[in-house]
């Protein structure tokens, strides 16, 4: 209700689909429902137009949503060949032959009687030289390659509370949503012109390559790269992060899977020049190598890369990557989700999280009074998702901190990318742990990235002080000992879950029979 009226009816028109056009589609007419507004979502995509597909990793919050439209895990696995991702393996980041972990669940929630009992836990492990994953669930299943799930009685029982992330084919998703999907128009065309508003300056139709002309009250540019309506038809202004970080060009391609078990993890394997992603799912292995071409030429890429590999491979495309970010996602009637908003390199998954995130935001802000937003809404709301982007940005950044100085890629992000709030963050953790209060969230509670994600990089990296923690928990012996039960309490668990659970890929063959 809305001045003693109910909001008119609202015609909501997605353009590009994908993962990331199904998925704000379903959600923004999952929540119109929830809320009780008259909202008609229609997308639009064009089947001419090719994926690259070579796999995609997500953050825990993408099987929450799945939960909230009502889609089981496991059709969704079985329906897509996904594969369950606990965390992110870091091979050779802090140096050559290095490797650190950092599990996505949330250990703290068990000890939600303790203030700020987080940090209480990752500072005891500090203090006592354990790796802070040690009391992560994850990081058990992670290590053993192990499904979330045991059998009990003969039937398979979830492990935990936790939602854990996926592995998958872009493609393969999009396809399925789009199938999940009901009540959305589908129109399969694409954009050919804009018409706007004469005075206002809002879109007002589409016009289509199968001559059809749509109409609707507000946008969702979902165009990927092409930002067909945001940039294109509105004039939005790209901030690029090129003087931030230190990569622009991507190679993706496919490789088969271990012969043993599936993976349960995202690897991200720094090399020569940048860094390999490796992503699996069912069918086979997701790759891509993303580097610099300042140091390195694609075939001087690929050549490192099958020298790493021990084996040939085949680009599916060499993408010239500009990271960056849109100068607001918002304008007018227009709404830019996906990677028609942002792009970063895909290290900590931050595409998909970053869509769920947006358009829920919108959602809980602003679906319920379309009709009657102002320029403030805007502006507060693209002020909120500009800060999300650019905290990503100095998160990815951190993860450059490292030791090595093999190769002139390294020793030129030392000393040129390593950005002074990066550098200001480290140097306050060396006299103090971090804290939640470190951390700011626009986001009205979303979840955003905050201690439980630094810990593990800052631990892996050795940019943590161990003398520091141990005078912290000598301020306290009470919460010192709390700690030291509960972590010790909490790895015993973990390790003993583990070994009751069944085999990653023993679980998803099941699920197909």
């Amino acid at each position: 209700m809305m001045n003693g009226k109910e909001q008119d009816s609202i015609t909501l028109c997605v353009v590009g689909g994908g993962t990331a056009g199904w998925l704000s589609a379903m959600i923004l007419q999952s929540e119109a429902k929830r809320q009780g507004c008259d909202v008609q979502v229609m997308l639009i995509e064009s089947s001419k137009i090719p994926t690259i597909g070579v796999g995609e990793g997500t953050t825990s919050i993408f099987g929450a949503v799945l939960q909230s439209l009502g889609i089981s895990q496991s059709e969704f696995l079985a329906k897509t060949d996904a594969t369950i991702k606990y965390g992110i393996r870091h091979k050779d980041w802090r140096r050559l032959d290095h490797c650190y972990d950092g599990p996505i669940d949330d250990p703290y929630a068990l000890s939600d009687k303790i203030p700020n009992a987080g940090s209480w836990i990752d500072t005891f492990c500090v203090a006592a030289g354990r790796s802070v994953t040690e009391p992560h669930l994850f990081q058990a299943l992670m290590t053993s390659n192990k499904a979330p799930v045991a059998l009990q009685d003969g039937r398979p029982v979830a492990l935990s509370q936790f939602h854990h992330a996926y592995h998958f084919d872009q493609a393969k998703v999009g396809v399925f949503l789009r199938e999940k999907s009901k009540g959305i128009t589908h129109i399969d065309a694409t954009v050919t012109d804009v018409i706007h508003h004469a005075e206002n300056g809002k879109l007002t139709a589409l016009m289509l390559d199968n001559g059809d002309k749509v109409t609707a009250d507000f946008f969702v540019d979902c165009t990927g790269f092409s930002r067909r309506l945001i940039g294109k038809a509105m004039g939005v202004p790209w901030k690029s992060y090129g003087d931030i970080l230190p990569v622009n060009r991507a190679m993706p391609f496919w490789i088969d899977l271990p012969k043993d078990d599936i993976p349960t993890y995202t690897l991200a394997w720094a090399q020569s020049s940048g860094w390999m992603w490796q992503i699996p799912t069912q069918e086979r292995m997701g790759c891509g190598y993303v580097y610099s071409d300042r140091h390195l030429t694609p075939d001087q890429a690929q050549a490192e890369i099958e020298t790493t590999l021990g084996l040939s491979i085949t680009p599916r495309a060499d993408i010239k990557i500009d990271a960056g970010r849109l100068d607001r996602v918002w304008d007018k009637n227009v709404l830019a989700l996906g990677l028609a908003s942002s792009f970063l390199e895909p290290l900590e998954a931050t595409s998909i999280h970053g869509t769920i995130v947006a358009v829920l935001l919108f959602c809980n802000r602003h679906l319920s009074k379309l009709t009657t937003i102002s320029d403030q809404d805007r502006t507060t709301f693209n002020h909120a998702i500009a800060g999300q982007v650019d905290d990503y940005c100095d998160f990815i950044n951190l993860h450059y901190v490292s030791e090595r100085q093999d190769s002139a890629f390294w020793r030129d992000v030392a000393n040129d990318y390593i950005q002074t709030n990066t550098r200001e963050k480290i140097a306050q953790w060396q006299t103090k742990m971090p804290s939640s209060g470190d951390f700011a969230n626009a986001l009205d509670g979303l979840p955003h990235v905050e201690e439980l994600l630094h810990y593990p990089v800052l631990d892996g990296l050795g940019l943590l002080n161990q003398t520091v923690a141990r005078q912290t928990m000598s301020q306290n012996p009470k919460f010192r000992n709390f700690a030291r039960d509960t972590v010790d309490h909490l790895s015993k668990q973990s390790k003993l879950l583990a070994s009751q659970a069944l085999s990653h890929r023993e679980w998803l063959t099941s699920l197909h029979q």
